[in-house]
C-alpha cells in the first residue's frame, strides 16, 4: 500500500512516503503553510503524485495520551482536507517523532524527518499485525 504521511504544523509540514511495497518510508519534502491556498495545493499534487492509498498524519497528543492545543489544530487542518480528497486519512500518535528524527539526522529537513519516522512505526507496526 503506498502511504504519504504528514507531520503537520502551521508553518512547516514535513511529508513522508513509503516504498511501492509498504515496507521503507522516506522522507520527501517539506510544505510551507500547508493551510494556505498554495500550501494544501502542493500537498494534493504530492498526493496524486505519489498515488496514495492512504493519507496518515501524525497527532501530536500530550504525554499523558490527551489532546492539546497543536493536536487540536492537526484535526481541524484534517477536516478541511478530507472533502478535498478522496484518499482516506488516518490519524497515528506522533509523539516523540521529532526528537528521534532529530538524533538521527539526514540531509531531509527535520520535519519530512519527522514524518518518516512516523510512517517507518505504522509501517512497522503493519507488519505485525
Amino acid at each position: 500500500m503506498k502511504v504519504v504521511a504528514l507531520d503537520y504544523g502551521s508553518a512547516r509540514t514535513g511529508v513522508a512516503v513509503c516504498d511501492p511495497s509498504g515496507t521503507l518510508a522516506r522522507p520527501l519534502e517539506t510544505i510551507e503553510r500547508i493551510g494556505a491556498k498554495e500550501g494544501t495545493a502542493r500537498l494534493l499534487q504530492v498526493i496524486a503524485e505519489q498515488e496514495a492509498e492512504l493519507l496518515l498524519v501524525g497527532l501530536p497528543l500530550m504525554p499523558d495520551g490527551t489532546r492539546g492545543d497543536q493536536a487540536n489544530a492537526t484535526m481541524a487542518f484534517v477536516g478541511r482536507l478530507r472533502p478535498q480528497t478522496d484518499v482516506p486519512i488516518e490519524f497515528e500518535d506522533e509523539r516523540f517523532t521529532s526528537a528521534v528524527a532529530q538524533t538521527k539526522g539526514g540531509e531531509a529537513g527535520l520535519d519530512a524527518r519527522a514524518a518518516a519516522e512516523l510512517l517507518q512505526g505504522w509501517l512497522d507496526r503493519q507488519d505485525t499485525a
